[in-house]
């Protein structure tokens, strides 16, 4: 039987090499490799020699380098950017030449340009979008906490952030998401609202600019900010009300992050800003050890009475943790186990394969407690 061929695109960036790793992990070989840079992709494809890795240069903003590495995949998984600059055009790209398409990233801009152009669904293909660690990730993980003891879920509260290297796609997909990325051409998310009574309520919450929080180390910054994301979980959870704050333990990035949209506003260059960015990010790691935190609570009832259950994931790279969502929606549709059409990763991935896969694997720790009907309730262990 022959083995599908599996493309992955920007396969030399930090998404790209560990989704590549991801992949042959769940037993894949044979890959296609795409990238802007041989000798990068060689280094991707030398570090499993007899895997027979092809190696492709590939540029998702180039259609007749875009079209000649999915000529013949099976399957594509995107980890290119910048994510809302190309929104459907790696999914397009390989739909036209047949394949399946799962992106790391994509969004609702992505899914409407898709379903513009008609559903995949027709021609018995499948588009996965949103397959990383946030978006993607921070649905599952409160999706699986839902299954952990509890009868009936009200509320969620989430704080995810961390201290990491700020890859140049991460840095203009920021500035980009401050006026696109959402549903009908809305900004990705809205700092300060929050979920009450099921709906979405403008400033609801505030920002603390120095506050501590028991699951990241030190001071830290927190902002309130409700994505469309985010509110598809509370309906989908069945909460009344989600509170949602991005962490920024970095003075530098959270001092250039308000400045930003004066800056943009302003005409600003954006490569300019994206390297200030990057710079930041650098100054706030200076001589501590890279982190990202993704923590939980969802308060309900257990056996009729009161109880909350929470979560607590570190790793020391969130692109790790991206890749291998990717990864896993990438053989989840392989194994014919997504119905075809344009999907989130979230709908359509098991919370409980996610992570079962995360914790054989390595990479990350996850805490997990909470107070049952009056009892408390802990157990660690490694994710």
């Amino acid at each position: 039987m022959t083995k599908p061929v599996i493309g992955v695109l920007g396969a030399s960036g930090a998404v790209g090499r560990a989704a590549v790793r991801e992949l042959r992990a769940l037993g894949h070989r044979g890959l296609r490799l795409g990238g802007r840079t041989a000798a990068a992709l060689c280094e991707v494809a030398e570090e499993n020699p007899g895997g027979h890795d092809e190696t492709v240069w590939a540029d998702a903003t180039a259609p007749d380098g875009l079209r000649a590495f999915t000529e013949g995949c099976d399957i594509v998984l995107n980890c290119g950017g910048p994510t809302y600059r190309l929104r459907a055009t790696v999914a397009s790209a390989a739909l036209d030449a047949g394949a399946h398409c799962v992106d790391v990233a994509g969004d609702d801009p992505a899914a409407e340009d898709l379903l513009k152009g008609g559903d995949p669904a027709r021609d018995a293909r499948t588009v996965v979008l949103s397959a990383g660690a946030l978006p993607g990730l921070s649905s599952l993980l409160p999706r699986w906490l839902a299954g952990q003891g509890l009868d009936s879920v009200a509320a969620l509260t989430a704080y995810c952030g961390g201290l990491e290297p700020c890859s140049p796609t991460v840095a203009h997909d920021l500035m980009l998401s401050l006026s696109s990325g959402g549903a009908d051409g809305a900004a990705y998310g809205e700092a300060l609202a929050a979920v009450r009574g099921g709906r979405r309520v403008p400033r609801a919450l505030r920002t603390d600019e120095d506050t501590a929080h028991p699951a990241f180390p030190g001071r830290v910054a927190v902002q309130p900010y409700l994505s469309g994301e985010s509110e598809r979980l509370a309906g989908c959870l069945g909460v009344d009300r989600l509170d949602w704050y991005n962490v920024h333990p970095g003075p530098a990035v959270r001092a250039l992050l308000n400045l930003l949209p004066g800056r943009l506003a302003a005409g600003e260059d954006r490569d300019r800003l994206a390297e200030r960015l990057i710079l930041a990010a650098e100054l706030d790691l200076a001589g501590r050890k890279p982190y990202y935190v993704m923590d939980f609570v969802l308060s309900g009832t257990a056996s009729g009475a009161p109880a909350t259950v929470g979560a607590t994931l570190r790793t020391a790279s969130s692109y790790r943790l991206t890749a291998a969502v990717g990864a896993l929606a990438v053989d989840a549709v392989l194994r014919g186990g997504v119905p075809a059409g344009v999907r989130f990763a979230c709908d359509v991935l098991d919370p409980d394969t996610v992570v079962r896969h995360l914790r054989s694997h390595g990479g990350a720790d996850l805490r997990l407690t909470g107070a049952t009907a009056g009892a408390e309730l802990e157990e660690e262990g490694v994710l």
